[in-house]
């Protein structure tokens, strides 16, 4: 199964996330399909705290991808920021 979710990135204590579309048997920063956005919750100044490419999310989700809860609720936060 499909199932978009956060692969961690950065450093100690600045953790970044990618929102990937994954294979739920691959590891969480493992092997991943695309990548659909990003999403920074240490951003500061200018910097954008969460990018998602909403097309490429919707496809995925036709397509029978699962969301995490955490992108889900992510998803949700981008939709009414872009509304």
């Amino acid at each position: 199964m499909v199932v978009i979710r956060l692969a961690r990135g950065g450093a100690k204590k600045r953790p970044f996330f990618n929102i990937v579309a994954a294979d739920s048997r691959n590891r969480r920063d493992g092997r991943f399909i695309e990548r659909v956005g990003y999403y920074n919750p240490v951003a500061s100044g200018a910097a954008q705290s969460l990018v998602i490419n909403a097309e490429r999310l919707a496809y995925w989700q036709q397509n029978g991808a699962q969301l995490s809860p955490t992108v889900a609720r992510l998803a949700k936060q981008a939709a009414k920021a872009a509304a």
